[in-house]
Parts: C-alpha cells; sequence; structure tokens
C-alpha cells in the first residue's frame, strides 16, 4: 500500500505551521530519512484575517485559503490539513473547492477526547475569540454530550492579548502567565480538561503543569496524519 502525500494550509499564524509540521516529524517512527513522510507546505500569511472575517465582517479569507489548497493540491497532496483552529470556521468551502480530503481539527479533536478521556464531562475552552464565538468546539462536543465552558468576555481579552502577544514578541513569561490565569479559572469552573484551541496556546503554555489533561489538537491532528498517510488512505472526518 502506498504511502500518502500530506498537505498543509499554513501561515495562520507561521509558528503554529511550525509547530504542527514539527508535531508531524516527532510522531513519525523512522529509522532513516526516507522513513517520514513528504509534506507540503504552502505557508501563506497573506490571507485575510480570520477573526477579522468572523467577528466584524472583514474581508473573506475563504478565496485566499482556497488559492493556497489548490496549490497544494497541484503540488501532489493527497490530503490536507488546515494549520490553524479559527480557520476551520471556513473549512467547508475550502473542502468543496478541492478534490482531495481536507482533514477537520475539531472533530478530530472530539475523537479523541472521547475515545481517550471519556470520563470527562466539561471541557474547558482556550481559543481565539473568533473560535469561541462561532461556537465551532461547543457544537462538536455537543454532539457527544461534552459541555464546552469558555472564558467571559474580560477573561477572553486576556486570552487574546496573550496570543497576540505571543504573536509578536512578548516575553514569554508574560503571554505564559496571562494564559494560565484564565486557566485556572475555567478549572476552577468546573473544567475537567482543558483544550488549546488555538495554535499557538500550546506553546505558550509549554512546561505549565495542569491537573487536568491539556488537550492540543496540533498534536492529536498531527497523529492522525501519520496514521493515515502510513496506511496509503486519508477520509474526511
Amino acid at each position: 500500500m502506498s504511502e500518502k502525500i500530506v498537505g498543509i494550509l499554513g501561515g495562520m499564524g507561521p509558528e503554529a505551521t511550525i509547530d504542527l509540521f514539527a508535531k508531524i516529524v516527532k510522531a513519525t517512527a523512522a529509522k532513516n530519512d526516507e522513513d517520514h513522510l513528504r509534506i507540503i507546505i504552502d505557508n501563506n500569511p497573506k490571507m485575510p484575517s480570520r477573526l477579522d472575517a468572523i467577528l466584524e465582517g472583514g474581508p473573506s479569507p475563504v478565496p485566499a485559503m482556497v488559492a493556497t489548497a489548490k496549490n497544494i493540491e497541484r503540488a501532489g497532496a493527497d490530503f490536507i490539513i488546515i494549520a490553524a483552529n479559527t480557520a476551520h470556521w471556513f473549512h467547508g468551502d475550502v473542502q468543496k473547492a478541492v478534490k482531495v480530503p481536507v482533514l477537520n481539527m475539531i472533530e478530530e479533536t472530539v475523537n479523541w477526547t472521547r475515545r481517550c478521556l471519556p470520563q470527562v464531562k466539561t471541557i474547558g475552552l482556550l481559543a481565539t475569540t473568533g473560535t469561541v464565538k462561532t461556537g465551532m468546539y461547543h457544537k462538536a462536543f455537543k454532539k457527544s454530550g461534552v459541555k464546552v465552558i469558555a472564558p467571559v468576555d474580560q477573561d477572553q481579552g486576556k486570552v487574546m492579548t496573550s496570543i497576540m502577544g505571543f504573536k509578536y514578541g512578548e516575553p514569554a513569561l508574560v503571554t505564559q502567565r496571562k494564559m494560565v490565569q484564565v486557566a485556572e479559572l475555567l478549572l476552577a469552573a468546573g473544567a475537567e480538561g482543558l483544550v488549546m484551541g488555538c495554535t499557538e496556546i500550546p506553546i505558550i503554555l509549554e512546561g505549565y503543569v495542569s491537573p487536568v489533561p491539556l488537550i492540543d489538537p496540533n498534536q492529536i491532528v498531527a497523529e492522525v496524519v501519520v496514521k493515515l498517510a502510513k496506511s496509503g488512505g486519508a477520509k474526511t472526518s
């Protein structure tokens, strides 16, 4: 059975794309270079803001996301993963525009949580305001009988300042402190697990010791990608 070629639709932001790529590499059992997957990455940070499109009716990122996905498809990818949580609001538009499967990070995260953490009934969500407002994780987890709690407005603002601070050079200790403060509020509200629902958050929280499981969508989808590519097949969630 032939190994499949992986495509990463990246650039939203670049650090998150690097993180996903690195996790795919680390998740691959390899004795030499040839054992690793072929991965085609289009790191396109020029796409319109997904947050502005969702929250303020700004320019849609869909044309640029579709063009980037088609570039990856033409380059030979057998399936694509979007390296950003918030951008999954536009997942359906991208999938309709290409012939290859586009994996769904949100759904894969829910599937993993129900399989590996079946005792968890309440999830705390750390994510961009766009992801929170769309309710993507809320709706996906609800289908499995799991409640999602998100920060209140003021605390959600602190999540965003942490993410943006990380993206644009604020000291790591400062960005982590803000994120941890909000995480602890979610724990106090009853969260039995925390979804790090923005691809920068696992990097921000690196080294943080949580009393409940930290659920990393990038790590989850990296492992799914390796399994699908090595098994010679891919399907949409």
